[in-house]
């Protein structure tokens, strides 16, 4: 089979768009991996009673307008997840982008027993705009 330039080319485009995609695509689980499961754990589990789990979480269902500020600020108070008080500091991940933080958030709203509706990045970057001032409670 012989490809002319124009089929070349575009072969070679629709195998790099494939790689990409996949890495993007991937992205969420990786960045959960990096920033969070030493924390909440490898499966959303989280520690006993000091971590809240992420994973079959009542607090990712119900508060889906907070979670991208949450990600990015981190915060520290009294917390309720399915129904048990947790009171720790979690760090914010300033360095992670809008995009960045979509596909974490995504990665938990769709795994371990998580049903919820899909992030857009447009919608995480107008949720982020009230917390850039915050300090993160």
């Amino acid at each position: 089979m012989r490809l002319s330039a124009g089929g070349a080319a575009g072969l070679l485009l629709a195998t790099a768009s494939t790689g990409c995609f996949s890495n993007r695509q991937n992205e969420g689980a990786a960045l959960y991996q990096t920033h969070c499961s030493s924390c909440h754990g490898t499966q959303g589990e989280g520690l006993r009673r000091l971590i809240p789990p992420v994973a079959a979480s009542d607090y990712v269902a119900c508060n889906r307008a907070g979670l991208p500020c949450l990600v990015r600020r981190g915060m520290k108070g009294d917390v309720v997840v399915n129904g048990i008080h947790y009171n720790q500091v979690m760090p914010g991940h300033e360095d992670l982008t809008d995009s960045q933080i979509t596909n974490l958030l995504n990665f938990v709203q769709r795994n371990w027993g998580n049903q919820n509706e899909p992030y857009t990045v447009r919608e995480v970057s107008e949720l982020l705009e009230p917390c850039h001032g915050s300090d993160g409670q």
